[in-house]
């Protein structure tokens, strides 16, 4: 379990110099709000940022926090990345930047924002809103040039110094060495050879990487006569060794006094194959980092076979164009820019766009039909760290294929609710179905994902009328997934208004409606802990069907979800219960994580009424679990309201304040005040005047405040353990 406070990448290589810049940055933090750290690409204004702000991160109680708009290709997920960057997962209908606002109000956190230069304006205006309704806010940015926002100070970070200082040549020896270890600067001349590299390069560390890359394939006196030849030679549009690149530049982008980056870049282009040169241009699509599987999927035709991606991919990442980190792979901004220009030049961009966005469909439906199934975590986590890729697929498919845009939205909907990106959920559902006419199974799930998001975001009145939509087209349609899922969204809407009969009637009737035969062979039954069983009811194994069921669809353990909460809703206990304990089951059987939470959420509640506070924790912190598995912060919400109530009954008050302050910190991530299912109220209300009765009104304030004052990870890292003080 994660336990610091904060998230900075990791450094993965060494770093180098910079003493006097890390000392100002340091006094600049210490004394100024908001620090917009400048310099050309690739003079390491993001590995000086890093450093300076892991020096600083212990004197932000709410810690540091990083996010990169590198991969950002407009301002619209502007504030969805700052928002996730710092925790925020709003379920709610307020403006996004409103609820970023009321999130950070309260908080001490540097926030670092990095390679900010291509959305000046945009992040210049949102960090003016977030400096002046958030005190304890520090920002450092990284950017070419000054934002322009008020009150801002600029530190000026200059390349590494080639002559009195062997910060330079440190660096490009570190690299070498970090590509081959048994290399050096150790035959005779080698040391002055390098020198005069680093002179020549000006000392710009991301030309300095790229030259020692180079160093596999010459000596190092090679490569200071090759760079020499190289810079010597003067750079016009009839000189054949210049890089074609260096001539399509932007000046705005490349301006002329940083010719020695863009020509050094130029250089390790023409040393890479003709098959490398063509990956390099073609991963520029991918926002976020990838494997080897997403670079064959995307890069793929033509002269480039499956084969030598793979291959290409070693060499780029032998010459540092490309980083390996694991089996993940990612290209710094600065080449990706260039490759970039690259893929213009060749007249790919429309091809590799199409490529990218049929990839990521394909990754949405494989993740659409891997919910239910051993690899749900997997998949969930997979559809989180690639939304920035999946949001340009989906752009790309609004305008060039509309139907693959439908299917897609649909597909990744119910991911991104339950991830947090509602507002994303919404929009592109809303715009696909406005895009053009759609039918069938891809409308109804549209439909259904506006209708779940608007759910979560408390805005019952569209879910019900989703809900509705949902139900009548499935009707028409005769489709037993729509069906189930307009269930579950209608029954889930009643549930919350308080209409527990109606929704176990409508769940129960389209349960029988969908049944299916079981499918031919013999299911191993799971392993389960007594507490899921004999304890949900207050019976033992053989009250519960003993016969394995199949594994059943997604949609289908949801339609029962609604009736476990419906019948715990209308005093069932015994049957909910069962109810309960038998869902869960089935969710083991077929390595379903999400549904199975809100299984032990009801055992939990369940077991609350019927007075067994114990056996409530139990269930309540394997909820946590798999919330905690999930990273479902909504869910996490409701888990820690119900541990805190049974650990309340238990009598041990300090504790379960504690419980209910690491709640209250959830539910401010998700925007909401605590709640729960309606059914939950009453008991909550009872078992925190028991845990105030119980240490007294000042003992616990004491013990709510530090649980809501901890770290989230921290408060739910202690939630977690067992042991109770009483």
């Amino acid at each position: 379990m994660m336990t610091k406070v904060g998230f900075l990448p990791e450094e993965t290589s060494s770093f180098v110099g910079r003493r006097a810049e890390l000392a100002r940055l340091d006094t600049a933090l210490t004394t100024r709000r908001m620090t917009t750290l400048i310099g050309p690409g690739g003079v390491g204004k993001t590995r000086l940022a890093v450093r300076a702000a892991r020096a600083a991160a212990d004197r932000y109680p709410d810690g540091a926090w990083w996010a990169d708009l590198s991969p950002l290709y407009d301002d619209a997920l502007l504030l969805p990345t700052v928002s996730d960057a710092v925790g925020l997962a709003d379920h709610t209908l307020r403006m996004p930047v409103e609820a970023l606002c009321e999130w950070l109000s309260d908080k001490n956190l540097l926030l670092v924002l990095d390679s900010a230069e291509h959305l000046r304006g945009p992040c210049s205006h949102l960090l003016a809103e977030l400096i002046t309704t958030s005190p304890g806010l520090t920002v450092l940015v990284t950017s070419r040039q000054p934002l322009g926002t008020r009150g801002e100070h600029v530190v000026r970070i200059q390349p590494l110094p080639v002559d009195g200082a062997p910060d330079a040549l440190q660096l490009f020896e570190d690299r070498l060495r970090a590509g081959d270890p048994r290399a050096g600067l150790d035959a005779p001349g080698d040391r002055a050879a390098a020198a005069d590299i680093c002179r020549r390069l000006e000392g710009i560390p991301l030309a300095i990487e790229l030259a020692a890359a180079g160093i596999g394939r010459h000596t190092v006196a090679q490569l200071a006569t090759r760079i020499g030849t190289r810079f010597d030679a003067p750079v016009d549009a009839e000189d054949l060794t210049a890089s074609r690149l260096d001539l399509l530049a932007d000046d705005s982008l490349w301006p002329r006094r940083h010719r020695t980056l863009r020509t050094t870049i130029g250089w390790s282009h023409e040393l890479c194959t003709p098959l490398e040169r063509l990956l390099w241009a073609r991963l520029t699509l991918l926002r976020t980092d990838f494997d080897e599987e997403v670079a064959r999927e995307v890069c793929t035709g033509g002269p480039l076979t499956p084969h030598e991606v793979d291959r290409a991919l070693q060499g780029l990442v032998a010459q540092s164009v490309v980083q390996r980190d694991g089996t993940r792979y990612r290209m710094l901004d600065t080449l990706r820019e260039y490759g970039r220009m690259w893929l213009r030049e060749l007249g790919e961009e429309r091809a590799a766009a199409d490529r990218h966005a049929r990839s990521f469909l394909g990754l949405a439906r494989r993740a659409h039909d891997g919910w239910t199934g051993p690899d749900q975590v997997s998949w969930y986590h997979t559809i989180a760290d690639t939304h920035l890729d999946l949001c340009a697929a989906l752009d790309h498919l609004l305008a060039h294929d509309v139907a693959g845009a439908q299917e897609m939205a649909g597909r990744v909907g119910f991911f991104w609710a339950c991830c947090g990106h509602l507002s994303e959920a919404r929009g592109y559902a809303q715009r696909a179905l406005d895009a053009g006419p759609v039918e069938g199974p891809h409308r109804t799930r549209l439909q259904w994902v506006l209708g779940v998001a608007a759910l979560l975001q408390g805005d019952f009145a569209t879910a019900e009328k989703y809900g509705a939509l949902c139900t009548a087209i499935a009707l028409y349609d005769h489709d037993d997934e729509g069906m189930l899922g307009a269930t579950y969204l209608s029954g889930l809407t009643q549930l919350m208004n308080g209409e527990p009969a109606a929704a176990l009637e409508a769940a129960e009737r389209v349960l029988r409606m969908t049944e299916t035969a079981p499918s031919d062979g013999a299911y191993p039954e799971p392993r389960t802990a007594a507490a899921d069983t004999s304890e949900a009811a207050g019976g033992s194994d053989a009250d519960l069907d003993s016969d394995p069921a199949p594994v059943e669809s997604a949609h289908r353990l949801r339609c029962r979800l609604i009736t476990v909460f419906a019948l715990t809703a209308l005093g069932r206990l015994t049957e909910s219960g069962r109810a309960a304990a038998t869902l869960r089951r089935s969710c083991e059987l077929g390595g379903e994580y999400w549904t199975r939470s809100y299984a032990d959420y009801q055992l939990a509640l369940i077991a609350l009424l019927q007075g067994r506070p114990e056996d409530s924790a139990t269930h309540a912190r394997a909820m946590l679990a798999g919330k905690h598995r999930l990273r479902d912060s909504f869910g996490i919400a409701l888990g820690l309201d119900i541990l805190a109530a049974a650990i309340a009954a238990q009598g041990a008050g300090a504790q379960a304040a504690r419980v209910y302050g690491t709640g209250h910190a959830y539910w401010r991530m998700v925007g909401h005040p605590q709640r729960g299912t309606p059914e939950l109220g009453a008991v909550r209300e009872t078992c925190e005047l028991q845990a105030r009765a119980a240490v007294g009104d000042a003992a616990y304030q004491r013990a709510f405040e530090r649980g809501q004052a901890d770290n989230a990870e921290v408060g739910l890292a202690a939630a977690l353990h067992s042991g109770l003080q009483l």
